[in-house]
């Protein structure tokens, strides 16, 4: 491809408005695939397929072969780095991850120096480097990792939570513990995107799961900041790249992140309304989202008159179609089709 003419997303996160918008899907290769399920198991597990390189490029490739978005995010968990770190990880079969807890100072400083977590990280800049090659031309490669707050609630409570109890818990009684948590994870995921974009990712995306749960002044030091680090570090590595940050539930708060942040791009869940986030965050750039996933599984005319709007609302400024949220495995793939075909051709 010419500069001239750059992929559908690239033209997105440089500020151009599309008479299509560029379409992807988060978790797009997953459960509801079949092909994803036999590949899963054909790995053994979950953390098997993460580090198996060419399983992982396989699984990654099916929804572009199946659907042709726009954009492949690289199959990979955002709890790959606390392991890199040190962390024990394992998954629960039908529970989801566990991990061993970090609750102390001594834990923190256990944990090993940023600059070891390649030992554990090569197998996934492998994933990158073959799916570099066996894209086609016109689709983007995004590689990711979670934004600190999200992955310190995991390292905390050793688990995932609804209401991230365990982390606020160590943020009230122990703020300088939970802090050097924040800047160890914050420094390590720096240098894993920055080896992501080396192995060939040409976008990085920030998923800040859970950070609706911050409030005030917290979501401004856990939430904001952090992503502004990274960014900007990020970005002086490699001049140019495009950056997606998803402050998860933000409400308000997605407000004004892109300048704060210097994300190029800010996806928004499916707790606000299309039409408030082209009227808040659009003017400020792109904005990537944001149909309810429960429409994946639904289906129906709702799904093509829930899409269409989206599509209408953010018309009028640079915009990545999106859900709102993540794809959930009792969706059907027959709904995906008829959403990317309401949104390719009204």
């Amino acid at each position: 491809m010419t500069n001239a003419s750059p992929k559908l997303i690239l033209r997105a996160l440089a500020g151009e408005t599309l008479p299509t918008p560029p379409i992807w899907m988060m978790r797009q290769a997953g459960r509801y695939l079949p092909e994803y399920r036999a590949t899963r198991a054909q790995a053994g597990d979950f953390l098997s397929l993460c580090y198996n390189s060419e399983l992982a490029a396989e699984v990654t490739l099916q929804p572009i072969r199946r659907y042709g978005f726009d954009a492949a995010i690289l199959f990979a968990d955002i709890l790959l780095l606390p392991q890199a770190l040190g962390a024990d990880l394992w998954f629960e079969t039908g529970e989801g991850p566990r991990l061993s807890t970090i609750t102390t100072m001594a834990g923190v400083q256990a944990l090993k120096p940023r600059e070891a977590i390649h030992d554990t990280l090569g197998p996934i800049y492998e994933t990158v480097r073959i799916l570099a090659r066996e894209l086609p031309r016109e689709t983007t490669l995004i590689g990711f990792a979670g934004a600190p707050w999200t992955v310190a609630t995991y390292m905390i409570a050793g688990r995932g939570s609804k209401d991230q109890g365990a982390a606020h818990a160590l943020k009230a009684a122990d703020r300088a513990t939970f802090s050097a948590l924040i800047d160890v994870i914050t420094e390590a995921t720096i240098d894993y995107l920055s080896a992501q974009v080396q192995a060939g990712a040409e976008v990085v995306k920030l998923f800040d799961s859970w950070a609706g749960s911050l409030k005030g002044q917290d979501f401004q030091d856990f939430a904001v900041k952090p992503a502004a680090r990274i960014i900007r570090a990020v970005k002086a590595k490699h001049p140019g790249l495009p950056v997606i940050a998803f402050p998860r539930e933000a409400g308000a708060g997605y407000v004004g992140f892109a300048q704060a942040t210097e994300a190029d791009c800010v996806a928004v869940d499916n707790s606000v309304s299309p039409e408030w986030a082209a009227a808040q965050v659009q003017p400020s750039g792109c904005v990537q989202g944001n149909l309810s996933p429960t429409h994946m599984v639904t289906g129906g005319q709702e799904l093509i008159d829930a899409t269409r709007r989206v599509v209408e609302a953010f018309r009028g400024g640079p915009h990545i179609f999106n859900l709102g949220h993540g794809i959930t495995p009792d969706a059907s793939p027959d709904n995906v089709a008829r959403m990317v075909d309401a949104v390719r051709n009204g």
